[in-house]
């Protein structure tokens, strides 16, 4: 199984990305993460209707259609930028949203998690992104793993969350994610 995690932060070694190598630790044995170059997110201009119905989306949009449409799920860290979704991922979502029936993130298995630096843990991002991703069609699992505090959230020697119940957490999101991807995979077998 082909899991895409997406870090909403563009930083190197943002606490959300490393957020996603903690995830990517805790999959079964049949399931592989691979996270999303945050080059790509960068890449991709402002969103304009008049590009995307003229049917030229630049080529980062084309990629990032295409590297979603190859996963089989998808995993989204997000940090939270004044009460909200960052807006480099709001505008990728909103690349790829359109046109809505063709979405590859239509029908697809999503999950959320988020890291900041705050006492909330990204949660109002959190929310914010799962309502944005169900109006696009995505699956969402309906689960919510907040990180607070999030320079001290992971131990020292890697991107291993330090709490051992948060940790606990992000194994069951995960978990909860894969199970989802393989149920609707088996749903689509056999439609």
């Amino acid at each position: 199984m082909r899991v895409l995690g997406i870090s909403g932060s563009l930083r190197h070694e943002s606490h959300n990305t490393r957020l996603l190598r903690a995830a990517a630790a805790l999959l079964p044995e049949d399931a592989e993460l691979t996270i999303l170059d945050p080059e790509l997110l960068r890449a991709i201009p402002a969103y304009d209707d008049d590009v995307q119905t003229s049917g030229a989306a630049p080529e980062a949009v084309r990629a990032l259609r295409e590297t979603i449409a190859q996963a089989d799920a998808i995993l989204f860290a997000t940090p939270e930028y004044n009460s909200s979704i960052p807006g480099v991922l709001k505008n990728a979502l909103d690349w790829v949203s359109r046109p809505l029936a063709s979405s590859p993130l239509r029908g697809k298995d999503v999950a959320v998690v988020g890291a900041s630096t705050g006492m909330f843990g990204a949660v109002w991002a959190q929310a914010e992104l799962r309502k944005v991703l169900a109006a696009i069609g995505a699956r969402v699992v309906d689960r919510e793993l907040p990180v607070m505090l999030a320079a001290d959230a992971f131990s020292p020697t890697g991107d291993v969350l330090a709490d051992s119940d948060q940790h606990e957490q992000l194994a069951e999101h995960v978990a909860a994610l894969v199970a989802a991807a393989r149920l609707s995979g088996g749903l689509r077998r056999a439609a």
